[in-house]
């Protein structure tokens, strides 16, 4: 069981038994918790925070935790009715929508219901985690001399050489920009490179989160279709010639959700088309820390070869750390870099030190190489369970295309009329949380299409279980049994 859920579990029985204890009344001790429940003194610290951040409980130090005094009156709620309005009143024609729809990111930050498998995360399982690393990189960042100072606003010199190094080719240090993460690169690019209203060309399908950030900035996503080898250069050029966009965001590594990569002939393909449009192309290489240990060498950034500054790169080392580790870089090369970085000041002056200190110790210690070797192995193992798994058991929706990095694989819905929202559902009552594919397209998809990350669960025997899960959620919606079934043990 995760530490979360039992966490979870915990407060609820707590909060269950504060009716036994009159106000003011003493709690037991940590340690009769941590005996009676059998749960770790970690877990009972963090479930008694939990019923003090929502005033259930008070506690004293050296005199332990006590029931809260009861509320005598609980505040006016006020009237918001009002806000209905404002909103969406505009004065005028609307260049800039005032709405932000953030489901696709929520599908992918929301944590389910215990006892739900997770295949709908984004991030790495907590069994995954350089957790020890990071806690031992956290400490050795508070005791560097200055770790709690102002940072210069661009980001440490030696982590921006750092991110430089690790793209490649001739960027330097001075070309780089620190960044809270990648989404936060992302929104900060979107900002700089188009006015409200312009429209920017993006890969179909793509980034949910990336879509959500180009629409709350105004602009207008035109979708350009891939096949197994990525997005279609001649495509790009078309949408290039008839919507006059100056922006293209593509990720040629390991694609979300798709997984494939922009192959070598494409490549130059690509970058020559937004030269001769006078757009920028932002690559999103999130996933080269992803790789699979089977991948086979990996094609350098199209930022490496870049003289021009065509490409703005981002990359972020939260995918492969911690939720929690939102350090990230931008670069890129001319005047827009300063664009760039004037963005980023205004938004949000600059990146904590105390993470970016951490983020040095971390990528500059032993442990960071071991660490990228394990995920490198345990990922390419898990993809290998899925893919077995969803050909044995739910042959009708195996994957085109089998992923040689990253941590989910993307399945089409069999027929024309699959009723995706339907299996999403379905899924959940199976006791299995699914992406769905629709988020993933900013017009109308092809077809119905699910996301299932192999790197947000426990392994391969939670897999083989989601897997069984979905293939009930999948009779129930399409009302059949698939050729799977006589496979059934």
């Amino acid at each position: 069981m995760h530490e979360r859920s039992s966490v979870v579990e915990l407060a609820n029985s707590l909060r269950d038994e504060l009716n036994r204890y009159s106000p003011g009344g003493k709690l037991p001790s940590s340690r009769v918790l941590v005996e009676h429940y059998r749960v770790s003194p970690v877990t009972v610290s963090r479930a008694i925070a939990q019923l003090a951040s929502e005033g259930l409980v008070v506690t004293r130090p050296g005199s332990g935790a006590f029931r809260a005094e009861a509320h005598t009156a609980l505040p006016d709620p006020g009237d918001t009715s009002w806000q209905e309005v404002s909103l969406s009143s505009t004065g005028g024609p609307e260049v800039v929508p005032r709405t932000v729809d953030a489901s696709g990111v929520l599908v992918t930050l929301a944590e389910p219901p215990s006892g739900v498998i997770e295949f709908n995360g984004g991030y790495l399982h907590p069994g995954l985690q350089p957790e020890r690393a990071l806690a031992a990189a956290l400490a050795r960042a508070g005791r560097r001399p200055g770790a709690w100072g102002r940072p210069p606003t661009c980001g440490l010199a030696e982590l921006r050489a750092w991110f430089a190094r690790d793209i490649g080719g001739t960027l330097t240090g001075s070309d780089v920009l620190i960044t809270a993460g990648g989404q936060s690169a992302l929104a900060t690019a979107l900002r700089a490179l188009a006015p409200p209203g312009a429209p920017v060309l993006v890969e179909s399908p793509t980034y949910p989160g990336m879509l959500a950030a180009a629409r709350a900035t105004g602009l207008r996503p035109v979708p350009v279709p891939m096949d197994a080898d990525g997005v279609r250069p001649d495509l790009l050029e078309a949408a290039f010639r008839a919507t006059g966009a100056k922006v293209f965001v593509c990720q040629p590594l390991f694609h979300n959700p798709t997984g494939v990569i922009l192959a070598p002939e494409r490549r130059e393909r690509v970058v020559r088309a937004a030269r001769r449009a006078g757009a920028f192309v932002v690559e999103d290489d999130f996933a080269r820390r992803l790789v699979h240990d089977d991948a086979g060498p990996l094609p350098e950034p199209l930022a490496a070869h870049d003289p021009d500054g065509v490409v703005i790169h981002v990359r972020s080392l939260t995918k492969i750390t911690s939720p929690s580790l939102r350090v990230g870089a931008l670069a890129a090369r001319g005047p827009v870099r300063e664009r760039l970085r004037a963005i980023q000041v205004v938004d949000s002056f600059f990146v904590p030190r105390p993470l970016q200190e951490t983020a040095l110790e971390l990528v500059g210690a032993p442990a960071w190489a071991r660490h990228l070797r394990a995920v490198s192995a345990e990922l390419g193992s898990r993809r290998t369970a899925i893919t077995a798994a969803v050909r044995t058991r739910l042959p009708e929706l195996a994957p085109a295309h089998v992923p040689s990095g990253g941590g989910s694989v993307w399945l089409r819905l069999p027929g024309p009329g699959a009723d995706e929202p339907a299996l999403v559902s379905a899924a959940l009552r199976a006791g299995v949380a699914v992406a769905p594919g629709r988020p993933y397209h900013c017009a109308e998809p092809p077809a119905g299409h699910i996301r299932l990350s192999f790197a947000a669960v426990a392994g391969p025997a939670e897999i083989a279980e989601g897997v069984r899960r979905l293939r009930t959620a999948c009779d129930e919606v399409f009302g059949r049994r698939g050729p799977a079934d006589s496979l059934r043990p």
